[in-house]
């Protein structure tokens, strides 16, 4: 389902009504991922094998050295629906030869070079950008700066597999490489010939557009949310496309029959004067989906909490007391975490180190349980993760890919009270805090009266419960303490004038 405004598209990927996926693409604030810039070389770090590359936009992108080399070969798709692959260490890892190049010697400050992102700015981090650049088709990507021939991994049928390589080495030129996606199972070789016709075409007209463009330059944009989703979704997967926008509407269904006329992909328009996410109940799926706290079947809960680094998942029994015994309360609540955790995760798009902690069991076998469960729902998300098994305390790390923000990065922002901390200074520490000042103010202070400005929830305090605070120093020092309670200061904000 694809709700669409003049500010902001929003799509969800439903299964049997329940959303597992949330796409969000704001006007100001559109993903970069899959966007081919020619950058300049701004700085080269030898000491961590990197660069920063000015391409544009606010922040500099991020260039391992990684990242200047060529393609090995991989049947990894860099465009699988999310556009998400594997975890980053284990794709450097595997999809690389061992580089001793040093990047130094590749490029230098100020040289021009064609850029493509590959995971957008996270946090204070810029975007991070790959010269190996790779243009994904409805069934193929083409990689121009590769000679390999992939096929995806998820095409597990070994005589389709050889058939469609076959297909493609017949086809192609000597002079670029490509994957063959999960899409093309089962297709013509008119069918991918096609793709590849409209992906050759695409790139001569990005090299067209880098000769004519100065760095730091956009050379070519990625497609807008829904045609994206359209493009790299597998038809068999798609029960049906709803969206709420006759403009998108039918220009999406222009798309599909301009490029992949043989695909049966039923796209219907939403005309109820009910927004189509309210009526579906996804407004609140979403809501639900920013709340730390995540209610089980059984009473248990599980606490999520993301940091900059690592995202740390807690589960608790809460009210489920159990019938049997404690060994069978904690073995029933873990498995529902170990269902719902990575349902979570995709739901919120949450990435990069993930450590989740059951609740302890003593018995190896229901350990075992817990983790095969988790790792078995762990399959369904498109996303690889990659799991470590259960330590001796219950802890699960496990890594998933960080392309995309999450949810909660997008639709939220750092709390102004705490700074992102998770809580503030209690009432009562307040209290005492601008009793501590106050004592500081009027050593120094010259004048009789010394005023006290605080907001409405401290204002109350001390002129109750705390008022002792005020009246012991009022009788200690002679001084005359005002108390002024301003609407405008937030509670956990003081000021004392003198």
């Amino acid at each position: 389902m694809i709700n669409v405004t003049p500010f902001e598209t929003r799509a969800v990927l439903l299964d049997n009504r329940t959303p597992i996926e949330i796409f969000i693409e704001r006007e100001n604030t559109k993903e970069n991922i899959g966007n081919i810039y020619k950058g300049k070389v701004l700085r080269i770090l030898p000491g961590m094998q990197s660069a920063f590359i000015d391409i544009g936009v606010e922040k500099a992108a991020f260039l391992y050295v990684k990242d200047l080399e060529p393609y090995s070969i991989t049947d990894e798709d860099p465009f699988e629906i999310a556009i998400e692959s594997e975890e980053e260490e284990r794709y450097l890892k595997d999809s690389f030869h061992l580089i001793t190049t040093k990047i130094q010697d590749l490029i230098k400050e100020g040289q021009e070079i064609l850029v493509q992102t590959e995971k957008c700015p996270v946090g204070t981090k810029g975007a991070r950008v790959t010269t190996n650049i790779a243009l994904p088709g409805r069934y193929l990507v083409l990689l121009p700066f590769s000679d390999h021939v992939g096929i995806s991994h998820k095409i597990q049928d070994e005589k389709e597999r050889e058939r469609l390589k076959f297909i493609v080495e017949e086809l192609r030129t000597p002079s670029a490489g490509y994957i063959v996606r999960t899409a093309a199972e089962g297709k013509s070789d008119t069918e991918l010939k096609r793709d590849m016709n409209y992906l050759l075409r695409l790139w001569e007209h990005i090299k067209e557009k880098r000769a004519k463009n100065n760095a730091p330059a956009i050379i070519y944009q990625e497609l807008e949310l829904p045609f994206r989703l359209v493009r790299d979704l597998p038809s068999e997967e798609i029960g049906k496309i709803v969206i709420d926008n006759k403009e998108i509407y039918e220009r999406l269904k222009s798309y599909i029959q301009e490029f992949w006329p043989e695909e049966q992909i039923n796209v219907e328009l939403y005309t109820d004067e009910t927004p189509i996410f309210e009526k579906f109940g996804i407004e609140l799926e979403i809501t639900k989906a920013l709340e730390r706290y995540i209610w089980l079947k059984s009473g248990g809960y599980i606490v999520i909490d993301e940091t900059e680094a690592l995202t740390i998942i807690d589960v608790n029994t809460g009210r489920f007391i159990g019938k049997d015994n404690l060994e069978t309360t904690i073995l029933q609540t873990n498995l529902e975490a170990a269902k719902e955790i990575p349902y979570q995760l995709r739901l919120r798009n949450i990435g990069g180190i993930i450590i989740i902690d059951f609740i302890d069991m003593k018995d190896p076998k229901n350990k075992e349980k817990v983790f095969k469960l988790l790792e078995s729902e762990c399959l369904r998300d498109r996303t690889k993760i990659f799991l470590n098994p259960m330590s001796d305390l219950g802890l699960v790390e496990l890594t998933r890919k960080r392309l995309r923000n999450s949810l909660s990065k997008i639709l939220g922002e750092t709390c102004p009270f705490c700074e992102g901390k998770g809580f503030v200074l209690s009432k009562k520490t307040i209290c005492l805090a601008i009793y501590r000042e106050l004592l500081k103010a009027i050593s120094k202070a010259t004048t009789q009266r010394i005023l006290v400005r605080v907001g409405r929830e401290i204002g109350d305090l001390l002129f109750g419960e705390e008022k002792k605070i005020i009246d012991a120093i009022k009788k200690n020092t002679k001084k005359d303490i005002l108390i002024e309670v301003s609407k405008e200061l937030p509670w956990h904000n003081y000021q004392i004038i003198y």
